[in-house]
């Protein structure tokens, strides 16, 4: 391979939806061995761009050309471009929970010993291989679901390699992972890059794109704007961020008119258990408060049992033998289902929107008014004139970019489906709003709009209780961070100034190094009696 060589161009890619013209005349070269950042707001045009590419928008659907290595193709299926060695691996992963890892690595391009029958010992050596090239220790047979997210990221790209991926496709493939492990990607991206595997990456994470991107080419409005080379222009976080909305953005989180009040929920000595490993706990004891008019952060890494407690106090939607009490208003309060939790004012919004917060097949109009529907009843028959109404209101409000409420929610960008979760949490009128991971897979001008209505909503006297694993997040939002690891509460931090990545990240890994200490000391009692 020589570097320098043009591996892939895309020519005047043009793609119409109906009511929206998606990619405009768009353009993209991209050179053998390099990484090549993809840029833009939600709904620029940047996975449709990729799924042309793929073949999942096939051949005869769009306007254009594809020359890959010299020659054009016209992809029919996603079968097509793996052929030539183009792999996409989306945002939410496609791995099927119930099957193994090396079941899942070669689904649909089973290793057949003879007749159809399936070479299992084959499979599961190749997977062990492929596994270890990304730095992945599983054994082949471990269930999917068996595994973290960070883990499962590592199987979609150990997938990939079984496909003898040239071209690596990456849609935002750190938005589920802590920092650690989406410097640990990144750093397999380079690393591939110096065995000839060329990827294109696309991620709203800035930092990450100038840390390991060659070039970046920036999408706005489905039309290209501008390609930056590493070396010769200047790639920094606001040049991105000015070609990607069109203007400069000199602060990154809104301001807030502070007024916090009485407190609004407490919540006490609350322990919640696994509800299918059930001597497991997943939240051990935990207390906190929320205050009107504030927004309160919770920090830790992916496990730490944050989502577990704003489930299990949503209503008991997670968990099982959960205790403790919950205060609200100073009275306290059972809430032992979801429709009990929606009516004492208490709202959560997962972070899973595709796969527990949206019907994709449904519209924005449904999808919004499902979270209390008798706000659009009349004798208990659904006023569908009202939820029109409603829902144009919100999708306004909330700034989703649609021609129709009518559009369903599968055909918009992950950000605007983030703005109709939103949305359909908002129309429940809630008082307390418990939000998870809110910006995940968001650009930045989405995400200041959504720090807008955060402010909106506490202005208004309303609490926030946001989990988020972006650190300046919440430095940058929360009035109080509190800090979570395996499940315990390890620390409380006034937001004052004194609070940084650094002092919340060292309350983690001092609690992380006592448990270890703990169990060592536990192991060497046992061993000495």
């Amino acid at each position: 391979m020589r570097l320098g060589n043009i591996l892939l161009e895309m020519r005047n890619i043009t793609k119409l939806f109906p009511g929206v013209k998606a990619l405009d005349e768009v353009n993209i070269q991209v050179e053998e061995g390099e990484i090549h950042a993809l840029c833009g707001e939600n709904g620029a045009g940047k996975s449709t761009l990729m799924k042309v590419l793929s073949g999942i928008h096939p051949f005869g659907t769009y306007e254009g050309d594809i020359i890959y290595q010299g020659t054009e193709c016209r992809f029919k299926t996603i079968k097509d471009s793996e052929r030539k060695g183009i792999v996409i691996i989306h945002q939410e992963l496609a791995l099927v929970p119930y099957l193994s890892i090396a079941e899942n690595m070669f689904l649909g391009n089973e290793q057949i010993k003879h007749k159809g029958v399936i070479d299992w010992d084959k499979t599961n050596s190749e997977c062990a291989k492929y596994l270890r090239m990304v730095g992945l220790h599983e054994n082949p047979r471990t269930l999917i679901k068996d595994i973290g997210v960070g883990k499962q990221q590592l199987v979609e790209i150990a997938k990939a390699l079984a496909k003898n991926v040239k071209l690596l496709i990456l849609d935002e493939p750190t938005s589920s992972l802590n920092e650690q492990d989406a410097k640990n990607l990144l750093d397999m991206l380079i690393r591939f890059k110096g065995e000839g595997i060329t990827s294109i990456l696309i991620s709203h994470k800035l930092n990450e794109i100038s840390y390991c991107s060659d070039k970046i080419t920036i999408i706005r409005d489905g039309k290209t704007i501008e390609t930056l080379v590493k070396g010769k222009d200047e790639i920094s976080e606001p040049r991105i961020i000015r070609g990607m909305v069109g203007r400069e953005m000199k602060n990154r989180f809104p301001a807030r008119e502070h007024n916090i009040g009485d407190v609004s929920l407490e919540i006490r000595d609350w322990t919640v258990f696994h509800p299918l490993f059930t001597e497991r706990k997943v939240v051990d004891n935990v207390s906190i408060t929320l205050r009107k008019g504030e927004v309160v952060g919770i920090s830790g890494l992916i496990g730490a049992g944050r989502t577990e407690l704003c489930m299990s106090v949503f209503g008991h939607a997670y968990g099982h033998n959960i205790s403790g009490r919950l205060l609200l208003d100073g009275k306290e309060i059972h809430l032992n289902d979801i429709p009990s939790a929606i009516e004492h004012g208490i709202m959560y919004v997962t972070e899973d929107r595709k796969g527990d917060g949206l019907i994709i097949s449904d519209s924005i109009k449904h999808n919004i008014s499902l979270s209390r529907p008798a706000f659009i009843a009349k004798n208990g028959v659904i006023d569908q004139d009202l939820e029109a109404i409603k829902g144009k209101a919100f999708s306004a409000e909330l700034g989703v970019k649609t021609p129709t409420i009518e559009q369903l929610v599968g055909n918009l960008s992950g950000g605007n489906q983030q703005k109709v979760l939103l949305a359909k949490a908002l129309f429940a009128e809630p008082d307390i709003l418990m939000l998870d991971e809110p910006t995940r897979g968001v650009d930045v001008g989405a995400k200041y709009e959504i720090y807008e209505i955060i402010n909106k909503m506490v202005e208004n006297g309303k609490s926030v209780l946001m989990i988020s694993s972006e650190l300046p997040e919440l430095l940058g939002m929360a009035d109080r961070i509190y800090v979570m690891n395996e499940g315990h509460l390890v620390a409380e931090l006034p937001n004052d100034g004194t609070a940084t990545q650094e002092k919340i990240m060292g309350y983690i890994l001092r609690d992380s190094n006592r448990e270890i200490s703990d169990t060592q000391n536990q192991t060497e009692g046992v061993t000495q009696e």
